[in-house]
C-alpha cells in the first residue's frame, strides 16, 4: 500500500485500476438499480470524459482567473432554473452534490436568521438523511414531522403545527428517495410562508425528470418556483441529467435569499476566502464534464429519455403486481419502483435478484413502513423489462421456499471481528446479505448507525490491521 521506490508504467497502474474495478457493480446496462444513473447513450462517456480531461485542472476557487468555469456554471444554473420555473432573479450555484446542496440551504437559512439564538428545522421523517447531516453539522435541532402509513406524505397541517418562533427552514421533498413520493409541497410552503419562514424542496432526486413526466402527461403534483413560498431548490445533475458524479445545483429565488450561502473571512494574512459554497479548491472537471452532457442532451433528448424511463417504471410495478406475495409499497409516481413482500423475507428476495444479476437498495422497516426494495429507474432499465419479470418470479418462489431468515445467536457486544464472522463475512463481504440486512432491521436505528460506523471503519484499514 506504500509508493513504489520507483513509478511504474502507465499501463500497468491502468492494470491495476481495472482490476480493483473488477469487483464493482455494474455501471452501466440497466440491472443496477441504485448509485447510478446509466442513460444508455452510445458515447456520452467519452465526450463527458473529454470534457473533464479539458478542464480538470481549472479551479473554480477563483472565477476572475478562470472565466470559462463561470460560465459554464452560470449555463448550469441557468438550466436548472428554467426547468424549474425559476422566476427572474432566480441565482444558484453548482454544487458537489445533493448532500452538499441541502447542507447550504440550511446554512443560508440559519445565518439569514441571525436573530434566532437556537435555529430549528421542520423536515417530514422522509426527508433525505443529509438534512439531519446539515443540521448535525450547523448546530440546528431537526424538528420531524410524521408521515401517514398510507400515502407516505406529511399532513400540511402537521408541518405547521411544528413551525414555531425559532424554525428557519421547513424542507419538504420531490419526491421523497426512498420511496418516490412527492409531498404536497404547495401546502407546506403556503404554512411555511405564513409563518414567515424559508421553505427548501429537495428536488435531488426528481427534479430533473419530473417536469418532463408532466409533459408525457404524468400528473406530476406543483413542487417547483410555481409554488408560491418555495424559497430554494436543488437538484441533482449526476441523477436524471446522467452527468459524471459530482454536480448538484441550489438555487435560491433571489440573491438577497443566497447571500447567507457565502462564506467570507479576511482575518488573516493571506487571500480573502469568498466561497459560495463548502470547499474553497473546486475542479472544474465535473461541471465541463455536466456542461458537455447538458448541451449534447439538449432538451427533446431529455424528454425522449424520460420517456423510457416512464416506459420501464411502468413495466417493473407491472412485473411486481404479477407476482403473488409482492405488492407496491406506494403507486409509482416518478422513476422509483419500490416494492415490498408480504408472504417471505424481503432480503432473501433481495439476495435472489443478486444472484441473477439484478442489484438492488434493500430498505428497512421504518415507522410503520416495512422493509422493501428500492429501485432506482433509469432510460437504460427499459430494454431490461423483459428479463426482469421472469428472474423477479423466479426469485421470489426461492425467497419463499427459502423461507425467512435465521439469525446467529451473537451478542452485539462482542467484538466486531468475532460478530462480523458469526455473520459471515470472511476477507471480503459475503455473497448473501440477508443475514446481515435482517440483523439490522432488527436493532434499533441508534444501534444499527454504531455497527455500521464500527463496519465502515473496518473496511478502511489502508493495511488491513
Amino acid at each position: 500500500m506504500s509508493l513504489p521506490k520507483d513509478g511504474l508504467p502507465a499501463e500497468q497502474v491502468l492494470d491495476e485500476i481495472r482490476a480493483l474495478r473488477a469487483a464493482d457493480r455494474p455501471t452501466h446496462g440497466g440491472r443496477l438499480f441504485a448509485y447510478v444513473y446509466d442513460p444508455g447513450l452510445d458515447g456520452l462517456d467519452e465526450l463527458a470524459m473529454a470534457a473533464y480531461a479539458l478542464s480538470a485542472h481549472v479551479n473554480g476557487l477563483d472565477p476572475t482567473a478562470f472565466p470559462s468555469l463561470l460560465a459554464m456554471e452560470n449555463t448550469l444554473v441557468g438550466a436548472a432554473a428554467v426547468l424549474l420555473d425559476g422566476p427572474e432573479g432566480v441565482v444558484g450555484n453548482v454544487t458537489s452534490g445533493g448532500t452538499e446542496s441541502l447542507m447550504l440551504a440550511v446554512k443560508a437559512a440559519r445565518d439569514g436568521a441571525p436573530g434566532v439564538q437556537r435555529p430549528r428545522m421542520v423536515a417530514p421523517v422522509t426527508a433525505h438523511a443529509a438534512f439531519a447531516k446539515a443540521a448535525h453539522y450547523l448546530g440546528v435541532t431537526l424538528d420531524l414531522v410524521p408521515v401517514s402509513p398510507q400515502t407516505l406524505r406529511p399532513a400540511a397541517a402537521d408541518v405547521a403545527a411544528a413551525v414555531g418562533p425559532e424554525t428557519v427552514l421547513v424542507a419538504c421533498s420531490a419526491p421523497s428517495y426512498a420511496h418516490g413520493v412527492v409531498d404536497p409541497v404547495d401546502e407546506i410552503a403556503a404554512a411555511a410562508a405564513a409563518a414567515g419562514v424559508r421553505c427548501h424542496v429537495d428536488a435531488c432526486f426528481g427534479g430533473w425528470t419530473l417536469p418532463y413526466l408532466r409533459r408525457l402527461g404524468v400528473e406530476v403534483p406543483p413542487f417547483d418556483f410555481s409554488v408560491p413560498g418555495v424559497t430554494s431548490i436543488s437538484v441533482d445533475l449526476h441523477k436524471y441529467a446522467y452527468t459524471p458524479k459530482g454536480v448538484s445545483v441550489l438555487l435560491h429565488r433571489d440573491a438577497q435569499l443566497r447571500r447567507p450561502q457565502y462564506f467570507a473571512y479576511a482575518g488573516w494574512p493571506g487571500y480573502t476566502m469568498v466561497n459560495p459554497v463548502i470547499s474553497s479548491t473546486r475542479s472544474g472537471g465535473p461541471i465541463a464534464a455536466a456542461y458537455a452532457v447538458l448541451r449534447h442532451i439538449g432538451d427533446s433528448g431529455y424528454l425522449a429519455l424520460a420517456s423510457r424511463t416512464l416506459e420501464a417504471v411502468r413495466g417493473l410495478a407491472d412485473a411486481v403486481s404479477a407476482v403473488d406475495g409482492l405488492r407496491l409499497v406506494a403507486p409509482p409516481s416518478s422513476t422509483v419502483v419500490c416494492f415490498t413482500a408480504d408472504a417471505f423475507d424481503v432480503f432473501v428476495l433481495a439476495d435472489e435478484l443478486a444472484s441473477r444479476g439484478w442489484h438492488t437498495q434493500p430498505q428497512f422497516a421504518f415507522d410503520g413502513v416495512p422493509p422493501s426494495i428500492h429501485l432506482s429507474v433509469t432510460a437504460s432499465v427499459a430494454p431490461r423489462v423483459a428479463e426482469f419479470g421472469p428472474d423477479l418470479a423466479a426469485s421470489a418462489a426461492a425467497a419463499r421456499a427459502a423461507g425467512p431468515v435465521s439469525l446467529p445467536e451473537v451478542s452485539l457486544d462482542r467484538p466486531l471481528p468475532e460478530l462480523l464472522a458469526a455473520l459471515g463475512f470472511g476477507a471480503g463481504l459475503p455473497e448473501r446479505m440477508a443475514p446481515v440486512n435482517a440483523l439490522l432491521n432488527a436493532v434499533p436505528p441508534h444501534m444499527r448507525e454504531a455497527l455500521l460506523v464500527d463496519f465502515l471503519g473496518y473496511l478502511q484499514r489502508p493495511n488491513g490491521e
